[in-house]
């Protein structure tokens, strides 16, 4: 409704608090997820992995511009969920699984920051 109300260029759009609110949501459970599947004894982190390959690569072929880039990052998170079980490039894949979770971690956060400041802003 504000959007509609004249001298409100400073508050930001319903599209962007919701986009904001999306990611920061998205982030922090990505990251959560990926702190999990990198703590499961390997046998469960092997079939974890393949569980979220396999969603990943229902997002890939989405036609939602969107859900591809996630379908990818799903894909990817249970690529290394698996290589980091497995021989000889295991402390490389697990060193990258934790990195990709710290990081969708400090996006989350750092969405949900931008969001609550929108929203505040808002009211």
């Amino acid at each position: 409704m504000n959007d509609l109300l004249p001298g409100n260029e400073n508050y930001p759009s319903t599209n962007t608090l919701a986009k904001q609110g999306m990611t920061a949501v998205g982030g922090i459970v990505g990251g959560a997820v990926l702190m999990i599947m990198r703590a499961l004894p390997p046998v469960l982190g092997i079939i974890a992995g393949l569980v979220v390959g396999i969603l990943g690569i229902g997002g890939i072929i989405s036609k939602d511009k969107d859900d591809r880039k996630f379908g990818l990052l799903a894909t990817v998170a249970g690529g290394l969920s698996i290589l980091s079980r497995i021989g000889i490039i295991r402390p490389l894949a697990g060193t990258l699984l934790s990195i990709s979770a710290l990081g969708m971690l400090v996006v989350g956060a750092w969405s949900g920051i931008k969001f609550f400041k929108g929203l505040k802003r808002r009211s």
